[in-house]
């Protein structure tokens, strides 16, 4: 008989100990051990055993005899989604899409499943909702006949199950092209004594999911929990056993939702879709720029306009600064959007190196649309954004900004400087203001006229119309 015996594992980053801790001897996280009853006997899965119908027979092959034409994707009309994945469904990945709860993950999913069913067989798995919550789900984002009944493809099939076991003899049984998983911290292998979600079962049944794709070329969806700092629930290994990291971002008061790929064994990473929600579900949004400058005000104090780059897509953002007095010794610094510590190095530059004196003032940094600005391309935008604020000078209307910010005051040039002007010039933007090439390359479109410049201060003066000098005083204001 095989023993049993408990251990310790953290719900973080999978640590095992003999013994409780208050503290995860490894990455420090609190209370995340959690106690789990395991059997000495080593775990093995016969052929067969998980996968009624669909064992194949592994042969090695030479390297040239394999065939290497490009695989046939799965196309989707939902553009959006399709972009992120790197032009449709791969048959044979394994995709997690992660969220916040209530942030539409299965909302987006269900709507995928219903265009991939009109043309083939999908088994979409739910642990958390019955058939019958997915259904009134389905009814409310279907197209409605002339009878203004709902129209439900006939090849989308529900399961209400938690047992991976029952599923893979449901999926063998019904052969579909795509299998999505609701979610994977529900799932269990009866198998295992540890409860669902621990680290143990969702390393385990990611596994076993991984291998069912891989043998068969049956496409897995795989919704994941994340925890409250955002990240996604279960240890890192569960990304690495995935093809595709899929994160579906939002504020809770904002209507837009990003759909961010981290990891793409398929495509390329970092790119974005952006959606709406709406009462019909995610709507596409074909052209973002255009939509979060929608409600910009003109020639407003503090905003500036910022070209940044998800992955291959240009996104013209607006960046907004407020500045204001404080008696406090400690003034304030709040960045939404932006990172905090880029917020406190452009502050430091315009305050040493331009002469822009922030030390009694509170800083407000806003990005709007509930966009995240991570790369360095808009340091000029900020920086251009809290002067603007600070002078109270407006930033000229048709002005975009791009370029990254060195200690000097320095502005250094960014990748994909051409493809970002031309979604600049299509919005309608006739000035374009960034690093001054030191190199010849690929020349610039004459749709907008570039201002390129070697310095902060010099980027300034030809974005407020005015000359910065060391006493923090205009010297006079030019005609627009």
């Amino acid at each position: 008989m095989p023993k049993l015996y408990r251990r310790y594992v953290c719900q973080n980053c999978g640590h095992v100990a003999a013994a409780a801790f208050g503290r995860c001897p490894s990455c420090q996280a609190w209370d995340s051990m959690v106690e789990e009853v395991v059997s000495d006997e080593p775990e093995t899965l016969s052929a067969g055993k998980s996968f009624k119908g669909l064992c194949t027979n592994s042969k090695p092959f030479p390297i040239g005899q394999v065939k290497s034409d490009r695989e046939e994707r799965i196309p989707l009309k939902m553009e959006e989604f399709s972009r992120v994945l790197g032009g449709g469904i791969v048959p044979g990945s394994i995709v997690l899409i992660s969220g916040d709860p209530g942030i539409g993950k299965s909302t987006l999913t269900l709507q995928v499943a219903m265009q991939v069913a009109k043309n083939d067989r999908v088994l979409y798995v739910s642990g958390e909702e019955s058939e019958r919550q997915i259904k009134m789900r389905a009814d409310r984002l279907a197209a409605k006949n002339a009878q203004n009944e709902p129209f439900l493809p006939e090849k989308l099939l529900l399961v209400t199950e938690t047992n991976l076991g029952t599923i893979f003899n449901h999926i063998g049984d019904t052969k579909p092209a795509l299998v999505i998983i609701d979610s994977i911290q529900t799932m269990t292998l009866p198998e295992m004594e540890s409860l669902a979600g621990s680290i143990s079962q969702v390393r385990e049944c990611a596994a076993r999911l991984r291998e069912l794709a891989k043998s068969t070329g049956i496409t897995v969806f795989v919704i994941g929990h994340v925890t409250k700092e955002g990240t996604i629930a279960g240890p890192r290994v569960l990304e690495h056993i995935v093809d595709t990291v899929l994160y579906l971002e939002g504020e809770q008061f904002q209507s837009y939702r990003l759909l961010r790929s981290v990891k793409n064994r398929f495509g390329p990473t970092s790119e974005v879709g952006v959606f709406e929600m709406q009462e019909k579900g995610m709507v596409e949004v074909s052209n973002p720029s255009e939509v979060f400058l929608a409600e910009r005000m003109i020639n407003a104090p503090g905003s500036a306009v910022a070209v940044t780059m998800e992955g291959t897509r240009p996104l013209l953002v607006e960046v907004q600064a407020l500045t204001t007095p404080t008696s406090n010794p400690y003034p304030r610094r709040t960045a939404n959007g932006v990172d905090f510590n880029r917020l406190l190095l452009v502050s430091a530059v315009l305050t040493r190196r331009v002469g822009v004196k922030l030390s009694d003032q509170d800083i407000f940094m806003n990005v709007v649309g509930g966009m995240t600005i991570t790369e360095p391309a808009a340091d000029l935008a900020l920086a251009v954004a809290i002067a603007s604020s600070y002078r109270d000078k407006p930033v000229r209307m048709d002005t975009v900004l791009i370029g990254e910010i060195g200690l000097s005051g320095e502005l250094r040039a960014v990748s994909q400087t051409v493809i970002r002007l031309r979604e600049a010039a299509k919005l309608g933007f006739k000035r374009a203001i960034l690093p001054r090439r030191l190199r010849q390359g690929e020349p610039l479109p004459k749709e907008i006229q570039a201002i390129e410049v070697r310095s902060l201060k010099e980027a300034l003066k030809e974005a407020l119309f005015e000359e910065v000098n060391p006493q923090n005083t205009v010297k006079g204001q030019a005609n627009d």
